[in-house]
């Protein structure tokens, strides 16, 4: 009988090793995106807790200067009362936006990180 040659398939580990790899690859993905979201959540709170303490100095350093320079004088509000309220409006809707524009950030950073481990 005339020898004839057979051909093999492939080993099934090398398709189980890439699928391995693959799996390890998404692992470490996944983690990197847990670390970087972490990351950029801890920023964005520093961020928001630095700029309303940064409004909130802002507004003392205001008030201070409304104080010296325009002193109380009799009963009712008054001029520097008034002043004094709208700087304080100003520096919680100042506040507020940057509360709004962080949460948007930290929002649109989560979508997209959320697609990016689904299509992995």
């Amino acid at each position: 009988m005339p020898e004839t040659k057979t051909q093999r398939r492939p080993a099934p580990k090398k398709k189980v090793a890439a699928e391995t790899r693959r799996a390890s690859h998404r692992q470490r993905s996944g983690r990197e995106a847990v670390d970087r979201t972490t990351e950029l959540s801890e920023d964005v709170l520093k961020s928001l807790d630095d700029g309303a303490r940064a409004a909130i100095d802002a507004v003392r350093k205001f008030v201070e200067t409304v104080d010296k320079e325009l002193p109380p004088r009799g009963e009712g509000p008054s001029r520097r009362q008034e002043i004094t309220d709208s700087a304080l409006e100003m520096a919680q809707r100042l506040v507020h936006t940057q509360y709004e524009f962080l949460r948007r950030v930290v929002d649109s950073a989560g979508k997209t990180l959320s697609g990016s481990d689904d299509a992995g």
